[in-house]
């Protein structure tokens, strides 16, 4: 048995490249037949007329609840195909990969984390302000370096104090800080801070997740949702916070008041849940689910920074990964194989 710690991406990871997920993936014909079923009933195109379009289009497959669908669908599909020879000690996610972890623990059954992550992507398209930028903190080389990011989350406090301005972490994305704010916020950052490569980036469809700007998505997500939907997780959990979630010890209630509070209003930190992953269950592999690869990344740099098993760089992972692989991409064609069922 090979150990492992799988991770759920989040907003943002199906784009052109992933036309097609799913019908080339997706194990279980039933299940998706009944998402595909469930919002078809809810006036809304199925995820397998989605994944089938002849092309991309932001406008229809960026959109909240279209995007949150056929994200959580992969990434469950993908924990589906492990092979039995993989045993996975937990599961985390990224920001929106938080509800597909739910499902993919067992902490709410694949209908209802389908339901409660298309709801919340709707939710957040129509009831969230803000929208979101990515600037990084490391430089190319992957090296740690603590005081630049400090002076960029100290130059964020002191625009989200002026007035009319909206400007908070968002996600602490491994080397990278994503930033949800205002217009004036974002504009004001974008200003002040220089241009590195294609940063600072605007991504593009998403309101201010992560902060204050979407409280009355959060409000109307406890309204929603009731705490009888959880479940005991069948596999620890860890969120947005690094804490540990698990089996047969988890508080419903506190589980419910998370995923749609703190969860929703607060940042995410996305660099610690993998560094608890790491020192908390020391897995062989970390195996991110699909659709894409750019999770890829910020994983590696959360274990950079982490210091674990001597990474101190890029060039410290790239030869680690070439000897010894640590990290597995499920949306990589080349890495698929090694951890799916008939490997």
């Amino acid at each position: 048995m090979t150990t492992a710690v799988l991770i759920c991406p989040g907003r943002g990871t199906y784009n052109k490249a992933e036309l097609g997920t799913l019908a080339r993936h997706f194990p279980d014909p039933v299940l998706l037949a009944r998402f595909d079923a469930a919002r078809v009933a809810a006036g809304a195109p199925s995820l397998s007329a989605l994944d089938g379009a002849a092309r991309f289009s932001q406008a229809k497959h960026g959109r909240g609840d279209n995007a949150s669908g056929l994200i959580f669908a992969a990434s469950l599909g993908d924990a589906l195909s492990l092979a039995p020879e993989i045993e996975l000690v937990a599961v985390t996610g990224n920001s929106m990969g938080w509800y597909s972890a739910l499902a993919c623990a067992g902490a709410v059954d694949p209908k209802t984390g389908f339901e409660i992550t298309t709801r919340m992507g709707g939710m957040m398209a129509t009831r969230g302000a803000g929208g979101q930028i990515l600037y990084p903190h490391m430089g190319p080389e992957w090296r740690a370096d603590p005081a630049a990011k400090r002076a960029l989350l100290d130059l964020v406090a002191e625009i989200g104090t002026r007035p009319g301005h909206a400007l908070s972490l968002s996600i602490d994305l491994g080397g990278m800080l994503v930033l949800a704010g205002d217009e004036a916020g974002l504009g004001a950052f974008e200003a002040a801070i220089p241009a590195r490569e294609r940063f600072p980036m605007r991504l593009p469809g998403h309101a201010g997740f992560h902060s204050p700007l979407v409280a009355p998505v959060s409000e109307a997500a406890l309204a929603t949702f009731q705490m009888e939907m959880f479940g005991q997780p069948a596999l620890p959990m860890i969120d947005g916070r690094g804490q540990i979630w698990w089996p047969g010890a988890t508080d419903r209630a506190a589980l419910w008041d998370y995923t749609f509070g703190h969860q929703v209003t607060a940042p995410y930190d996305f660099t610690r849940a993998v560094t608890v992953a790491a020192r908390e269950f020391a897995p062989e592999l970390f195996i991110i689910a699909g659709p894409g690869t750019t999770l890829g990344g910020a994983v590696a740099q959360s274990l950079i920074t982490a210091h674990w098993q001597g990474l101190d760089g890029k060039a410290a992972f790239q030869t680690r990964q070439a000897a010894d692989p640590l990290l597995i991409s499920m949306g990589r064609d080349d890495q698929r194989g090694l951890v799916t069922k008939g490997n």
